[in-house]
């Protein structure tokens, strides 16, 4: 930490003041710069109040704020991903000095990293690209990092970021050197496509307690129990899900706790509106790197676009009245509503798990096609705590054993692949079946949890209808296909078919007028 006593905070709000607050209280001076004073002056006030005199100022220029600290500086970036950070960093650029680093620690997508990494390069500033993961209260107690970049600041940095990351519970650091170029925000981004597959499967399986009769705080205390044990601990997602299901509002006569007080969840509606007010990028990322990378993520493409349906109310509403009222969920009667309810844990873990490994696969995929050398290990360890993905057993059970084997790599660690993962697939696969078949029966809204039941038929299944598929491609468009029999060695990258077969014989415009048949249009 020799060397970094003082850093500069550029983007002050809950994120970036909940940092420089947890920087504050490591002993270290943070210069902060925001376009709102009155933003500093509220970051400020939290840190005399914490105790941290004087550790916190703030700046309106950035030749002052580059000024108040010595070479090398290291200042943190905290702001919207786009171009915003291109803005500050040419405003900043005449005031840095050679091996000055940047950690830009906004949710921005890696190719803005990677492009302002080379405009950094002449100058000789070192730009790393940080994952940020934890929500803002993870940013004042400690979140997960991912940082990539250039080796020497990376090195140069860790000491400081192992001080105020999250610890796991065996006490050691929620971050570690990703690898280079865009490697560590293109993980986070992952991160999040993972995280909104998790998000969907748990909202699905609360809904669909709701159609049980199960009342708000009896499904919290569901919740409770399949975080405490079984495939489901130590999960994040269901653990806010158990802690939120009895928040009150407060009020003046008695406690928040006070069952005379509404229930908060009780009165959100259901409409998720980050992808579409540019609050959040990742999610829309990660989803077009797995188109673009041709690798399948149903559960994390489903995921995705629900929140987009989600988000458009009004238009639900105008839907809602030209089909008379829609298809409503009924309620689910069942004979053993213990053994449905364990069914639905078991499935909410299937989507769960299968959302890791879309996701995995799809950072393998860009660790090829980038050359980024990603440290799988240490991705492994930044999403041991910290972070919205934090799954204990799926951590320890499913991820330890293959991404923290010796000769990891890019193209081996495709968790479908591996017979520890495919066995818990296959116990829970009765259950996700059962939950789907319920759900289809009684109009559940169920999109993450049924299509990872297709999922794992797909990428498991050797007979698949798409032999009609690519019959019909071929009859029009002469694509080619392969025989039964053929060889497909090539597991990685399919190949184009050796067959074709005529159909229907190509003819002319005038022979097909001649014999009367209408042509397409």
């Amino acid at each position: 930490m020799a060397g970094f006593t003082t850093i500069a905070m550029i983007g002050c709000g809950s994120m970036g003041g909940g940092m420089a607050l947890l920087f504050a209280e490591n002993a270290i001076s943070v210069s902060l710069f925001d376009p709102s004073e009155s933003t500093m002056d509220a970051v400020i006030a939290k840190a005399e109040k914490a105790g941290y005199h004087k550790r916190v100022h703030k700046f309106t220029d950035y030749k002052s704020l580059c000024n108040s600290f010595s070479t090398p500086r290291l200042l943190v970036f905290s702001l919207p991903h786009g171009t915003v950070g291109d803005n500050v960093l040419e405003g900043l650029m005449p005031h840095l000095s050679r091996n000055d680093i940047i950690l830009d620690c906004g949710n921005e997508h890696y190719a803005n990293t990677e492009r302002r990494q080379k405009r950094c390069e002449e100058p000789g500033v070192r730009y790393i690209g940080c994952g940020v993961s934890g929500g803002y209260q993870a940013a004042r107690a400690g979140p997960s990092m991912s940082p990539g970049g250039d080796e020497s600041a990376l090195k140069q940095i860790l000491p400081l970021l192992q001080k105020v990351a999250a610890k796991d519970k065996d006490g050691k650091s929620c971050v570690g050197i990703i690898g280079n170029g865009g490697a560590g925000h293109y993980v986070k981004m992952v991160h999040n496509g993972i995280e909104h597959g998790m998000m969907s499967a748990i909202c699905e399986a609360w809904g669909i307690m709701r159609q049980l009769g199960m009342g708000y705080e009896e499904i919290g205390e569901e919740f409770a129990k399949w975080n405490a044990s079984g495939e489901l601990k130590g999960t994040f997602l269901v653990s806010i899900g158990a802690d939120l299901s009895h928040k009150r509002k407060p009020g003046k006569e008695s406690s928040p706790e006070s069952s005379n007080h509404p229930l908060v969840i009780s009165e959100v509606l259901d409409k998720v509106v980050q992808d579409i007010t540019g609050e959040e990028g990742t999610g829309i990322w990660s989803n077009t790197e797995a188109i673009n990378l041709h690798a399948p993520a149903f559960t994390l493409n489903v995921a995705h676009a629900f929140r987009l349906a989600s988000a458009y109310r009004g238009d639900r509403e105008q839907a809602n009245k030209t089909f008379d009222g829609g298809f409503p969920p009924q309620k689910i009667q069942v004979r053993d509503r213990a053994a449905f309810v364990e069914d639905l844990r078991q499935a909410t873990y299937a989507a769960c798990l299968a959302s890791y490994i879309q996701g995995m696969n799809v950072v393998a995929a860009a660790d090829e096609e980038h050359g980024w050398d990603i440290d799988y290990a240490q991705v492994w360890q930044i999403w041991r705590a910290g972070c919205i993905i934090q799954a204990d057993y799926i951590s320890d059970e499913i991820l330890a054993p293959v991404l923290k084997a010796p000769s990891v790599n890019a193209s081996s660690i495709h968790l479908q692949h591996d017979a520890r993962t495919a066995r818990d697939i296959r116990n829970a696969y009765p259950s996700l079946r059962r939950v789907v078949a319920k759900a289809v029966e009684t109009d559940q809204v169920a999109p993450a949890l049924s299509v990872t039941l297709e999922y794992f038929k797909v990428i498991a299944g050797t007979d698949l209808p798409t032999v009609f598929y690519e019959a019909e491609l071929d009859y029009f468009g002469s694509h080619m296909y392969d025989k039964k029999g053929d060889s497909d060695a090539q597991v990685k990258k399919p190949v184009e078919g050796k067959h074709h077969f005529e159909w229907k014989p190509a003819v002319s415009q005038a022979e097909a007028c001649g014999k009367g048949k209408k042509l397409p249009s």
